[in-house]
């Protein structure tokens, strides 16, 4: 069986909880264990936090992601429109965060707790896509 979900949100904080449950249902429905679900929202809710706080434009982002019972793939689009402010976009590719500072860990934990991350600038328009995989076998 597969799973497909396809969101598009608000930049805004409340966004972000709704996309993790809904992800965390569909997991839990597949039999997901609770351990891969929670390294899977964790890096869910890190890659929203950095679109809602820092998109380039926009008022919308994309969620989408894809479960066949082995492997979940998503990807957070930033749904900028406008030209990028170079600083803004800067965010993703930054020096790895001092170990006791409050902002900055975000990648740092997306790469503990996922496989195959990868961040590329979108093509046609401004703004990033954050694509991360997890295998779902325990």
């Amino acid at each position: 069986m597969e799973v497909v979900l396809e969101m598009t949100l608000p930049r805004n904080a409340e966004s972000a909880p709704l996309v993790r449950h809904t992800l965390d249902a569909s997991l839990r429905g597949l039999g997901v264990g609770s351990e891969i679900r929670a390294d899977i929202a964790l890096a869910l809710g890190e890659a929203c936090a950095n679109v809602i706080q820092h998109a380039a434009a926009g008022m919308e982002y994309e969620v989408r992601a894809r479960m066949d019972g082995t492997r979940c793939v998503v990807e957070v689009i930033d749904g900028g429109t406008g030209e990028a402010e170079p600083e803004e976009n800067a965010g993703w590719g930054a020096a790895q965060a001092a170990p006791l500072a409050e902002h900055g860990r975000g990648l740092q934990l997306m790469r503990a707790f996922t496989e195959e991350l990868h961040i590329a600038e979108r093509v046609h328009r401004s703004g990033s896509i954050v694509h991360f995989e997890k295998s779902l076998a325990s």
